[in-house]
């Protein structure tokens, strides 16, 4: 369901190029991307479940594609062939670019798989929806979010993923990012999901004069994964507006730690008291949809539609029982468009939702993947 304009966006922005920006802005937003976690609590709406037909599908996948000897890197979508499940996919992958922006998969049977065939499956189910793409320096199409014990609030090269700490809201560069659960941690680890649609619209409520700075020019903290000769950061608006999608990116600690590099200037009073708002917007009881992960789930996520969060979590004393998700970060085979100005620097003349190119020097052969 496309967005639609109910009021004009508010007034009292500042003069000059502010004003120009507050002309090309929608108003408040009623969609089905504009919700609050305290309305999802109970309308499981997000909840998807695979059925006994459709993991059959899936196996059966899985059993084709190893009798074949084709590796994971060389597998196409005709490869993997899901007669049923594949068109859900297509549908579900329409969801997350052009309604509510988020669900979860539940059902996988990982228990009854092992790791490289759960790993197959998952790489299969995504290639129905879209392209993968690198999720770092190192070349990664498929992530392995598993604590390696490093800090990223004390390492500028580190990220969160890499952590067990609490992660605060933020998007990706893709289209969109799915995590599959093959172990849980002990405590904590749950995900926390938001409508950015819902913080804009809050935004427009209770500050609107603020509202201009979504579409001014940010510096992103490129945390050291830039290309040789690349500038270490980049400058991007946090929004964009093509006339029924709204698309918003925020990394708040990537936008902060800019300032570490020569010629970015420090943020203003006025860049801090948007930040602040937002963040105090995110972390209102209500407003986030908490979810907690099982062994099988999967949730696929719009990083234009929403930002996500993790709260802080221990792993089993057993390393073989250790908290482990698998990523992937797609481009959409049929996704909405975005500016070339919006995301980018990631990818050298690409849109962000290329992911990150991998650097020489540091990219893997198999990129986090299997053979």
């Amino acid at each position: 369901m496309p967005c639609i304009v109910t009021e004009e966006s508010g007034g009292g922005a500042a003069m000059g190029n502010a004003q120009a920006i507050q002309r090309q802005m929608p108003g408040i937003l009623e969609s089905s991307a504009a919700w609050y976690g305290r309305d999802l609590l109970e309308d499981e709406c997000w909840l998807e479940h695979l059925s006994g037909r459709e993991n059959n599908e899936i196996l059966s996948a899985v059993k084709s594609v190893n009798a074949q000897g084709i590796s994971m890197l060389d597998m196409r979508k005709e490869d993997f062939e899901l007669p049923t499940l594949g068109p859900r996919m297509l549908e579900l992958a329409n969801e997350l670019d052009h309604g509510r922006g988020f669900w979860v998969l539940r059902g996988l049977p990982v228990a009854q798989m092992s790791e490289r065939d759960a790993a197959f499956a998952y790489w299969g189910l995504g290639l129905h929806m879209g392209t993968p793409v690198s999720q770092n320096a190192r070349g990664h199409l498929l992530g392995h979010v598993t604590d390696e014990g490093v800090d990223f609030r004390s390492d500028s090269g580190a990220r969160g993923y890499q952590t067990r700490l609490k992660l605060p809201y933020h998007t990706d560069s893709s289209d969109v990012v799915g995590l599959l659960c093959l172990h849980p941690a002990k405590t904590g680890g749950a995900s926390s999901l938001a409508s950015t649609t819902t913080v804009w619209n809050e935004i427009l409520k209770r500050r609107p004069e603020l509202a201009h700075l979504w579409f001014e020019q940010w510096y992103f903290d490129r945390r050291n994964e830039q290309q040789p000769g690349e500038a270490p950061w980049f400058a991007s608006p946090l929004a964009a507006w093509d006339g029924e999608h709204l698309s918003i990116r925020y990394v708040r600690p990537f936008i902060e730690s800019t300032s570490r590099h020569e010629g970015v200037p420090e943020l203003s009073a006025e860049q801090l008291e948007f930040l602040d708002l937002i963040d105090e917007i995110l972390n209102e009881p209500g407003v986030a949809l908490q979810t907690d992960f099982r062994p099988g789930d999967i949730q696929f996520l719009s990083n234009y539609a929403l930002v996500h969060a993790r709260t802080a979590y221990e792993d089993d004393d057993d390393p073989t029982r250790k908290r482990h998700l698998l990523r992937l970060w797609l481009t959409l085979h049929q996704a909405r468009e975005v500016p070339k100005d919006f995301g980018r620097g990631y990818q050298s003349g690409e849109a962000g939702r290329g992911g990150i190119a991998p650097v020489p020097g540091h990219a893997e052969p198999m990129a986090g993947t299997y053979a």
